[in-house]
């Protein structure tokens, strides 16, 4: 099989960022690069005509795949079109500038590319974000609003780039496109780790910008009739899924992270590691789904030992535990709860895995049985655990309880909850050395 040079995987790997293709499907891009390269060296087509493509495609139909593959195939190889596009622009514009003498330049304003200075910027992000072990999605976001400044500023060189262009461009955004407070913050936060982290210095204090207005938001949240209305509408594994977030409060990506060894059956308890903030914290487990869950756990066993069979790599672990316990990968209890269908392969390496349910199964899922059900809210999976912390609520638990429970570090991020349940009114306020006198005296009255 054809090796993709180093120089070209960089590059296209640096595309797929730009073009916001999420983290966990560059390596299938770059496997369909791989297949086709390797296809147009087998046939003698030429690689870069875009001729080639519909025979690609033909031959992977051919191959039995599917056509949400071959969508993505065809994406993959339409994108590597685009690096042999501005590959021939850069040679043409290096020609023509060459044969330019320096006078004609200075008199034409030529200004010199500055695309390769923002690639690094890219490039600082992407090892920045790993060595302080924040979430791909973290980078994701960054990286997104980094690549929206830079055409704010039209790729002014970074090195130009001052806290005036920061303020601008915050106020373009409230004022043109009108995004929310969090939006804005959240656009701040991403320039400010940009310039501490990867230009070195601070952009200073900003003046002027006109701040969006924030809006105090009021969650969604379900009543347990059409709780139980939307689960009889879901199948396995999606409804022990959101038996899951509802019963336990945990957001969509720490329940599809779950591994065998986070449940604890004897204590009854499931523990959420790395979650929001790589925060751990504990949940009780709902009795009513603990032989559910057993049964998952049966299920997760069968699969391993076929997996097993079949020679596969392992799972996909995280950090360096793999390096350091080297068979861990294959240990039955570092498996997902919720595994996904097929093994993944590693175009690098060739290597089959087995990853984790995708979330945008559950989500398809439970919008069709948000429909069926009738229901007049609108429900995401993120809703279920708003109703885990309301009817908890409603139910006169602590609130420092289900901050607990919820893994929120501000006591005034749960206070939320407050305005999703009714309110009591206290009419007359006694003291609880009243309550004392009248329990003593019910009780004398029994004896």
């Amino acid at each position: 099989m054809l090796h993709i040079s180093t120089q070209l995987k960089d590059s296209y790997s640096r595309l797929l960022t730009q073009r916001q293709i999420p983290p966990y499907s560059h390596n299938y891009y770059l496997k369909w690069l791989r297949f086709y390269l390797d296809f147009c060296r087998k046939y003698k087509h030429a690689s870069a005509n875009p001729a080639a493509l519909p025979l690609f495609i033909k031959k992977l139909q051919t191959k039995n795949q599917t056509h949400r593959q071959q969508n993505q195939a065809a994406h993959a190889i339409k994108l590597y079109y685009v690096i042999n596009s501005d590959a021939v622009n850069a040679q043409k514009i290096s020609s023509q500038t060459s044969a330019d003498s320096p006078a004609i330049q200075k008199a034409a304003g030529a200004p010199k590319p500055k695309q390769a200075s923002w690639q690094r910027i890219y490039t600082d992000l992407d090892a920045a974000i790993k060595v302080r072990n924040y979430s791909p999605k973290t980078y994701k976001s960054y990286a997104s609003w980094v690549r929206k400044f830079q055409a704010f500023t039209s790729a002014k060189s970074p090195e130009l780039l001052t806290g005036d262009d920061v303020a601008s461009f915050l106020t373009n955004l409230a004022t043109k496109h009108q995004v929310s407070a969090s939006t804005q913050n959240q656009a701040l936060s991403a320039l400010l780790f940009m310039f501490r982290h990867i230009l070195k210095r601070d952009f200073g204090r900003l003046e002027g910008i006109v701040w969006a207005k924030r809006s105090r938001y009021i969650p969604v949240v379900l009543s347990r009739e059409e709780i139980d209305s939307i689960l009889q509408h879901l199948v396995y594994p999606y409804d022990l899924v959101i038996k899951l977030l509802y019963g336990c409060g945990l957001r969509l990506f720490e329940c599809l992270q779950l591994r065998v060894n986070n449940l604890n059956f004897d204590t009854m308890i499931l523990t959420v590691h790395d979650g929001k903030g790589l925060k751990d914290r504990t949940a009780p487990i709902p009795s009513v789904i603990l032989d559910d869950l057993k049964e998952q756990i049966r299920r997760v066993q069968n699969l391993h030992q076929k997996d097993l069979a079949a020679r596969y790599h392992g799972t996909f672990m995280f950090g360096a535990i793999e390096k350091k316990y080297v068979n861990a990968a294959k240990e039955f209890i570092w498996q997902w709860l919720f595994p996904a269908k097929e093994l993944s392969v590693i175009p690098e390496t060739d290597e089959r895995r087995r990853y984790h349910l995708h979330p945008t199964h559950v989500q398809k899922a439970l919008r069709k049985a948000v429909y069926k059900s009738k229901i007049t809210k609108r429900a995401t999976a993120h809703t279920f655990r708003h109703s885990f912390a309301s009817h908890l609520l409603q139910a006169n638990y602590d609130i420092r309880t289900i901050q607990q429970l919820l893994g929120h570090g501000d006591i005034r991020t749960t206070m939320i909850y407050t305005h999703t349940v009714p309110s009591e009114t206290v009419k007359e306020a006694r003291s609880p050395l009243d309550f004392t006198k009248e329990s003593d005296r019910a009780v004398s009255q029994q004896l």
